[in-house]
């Protein structure tokens, strides 16, 4: 793979994994947190098909911090598979997180900003 193919391909995984934590209710988009249960939930509710339980911020941010290491360990070794790989300072990763925040505003915005008409 090219070195701007690749810079591609890191560049939409972190866009992707930046957004995935607000745009669904399972961890990691694997694991579900929560089941339907008619005892737990209200009528209407089981009706509409809203999830019974939904994702508190804090599991949201964790699952963000898990995503920016999955993208940096693919982006390592994509640069180590390239050829030499180049040492960064913790000014690299400090910048680096703070643009996977910037990549995660549209999902943050989508999930918490957005104005439901029910």
């Amino acid at each position: 793979m090219g070195n701007s193919a690749s810079t591609w391909l890191v560049i939409v995984l972190a866009v992707l994994a930046a957004n995935l934590p607000f745009l669904n209710e399972r961890f990691l988009a694997i694991i579900a947190l929560g089941r339907f249960s008619k005892a737990s939930v209200p009528d209407d509710a089981v009706h509409t098909g809203q999830p019974s339980i939904s994702k508190p911020m804090w599991l949201r941010l964790l699952e963000l911090i898990i995503l920016y290491f999955c993208v940096g360990g693919i982006g390592f070794m994509l640069e180590s598979a390239a050829g030499n790989r180049f040492p960064q300072g913790w000014e690299f990763y400090a910048i680096n997180a703070c643009l996977f925040l910037v990549l995660a505003f549209p999902g943050f915005v989508y999930r918490y900003l957005r104005r439901r008409h029910d």
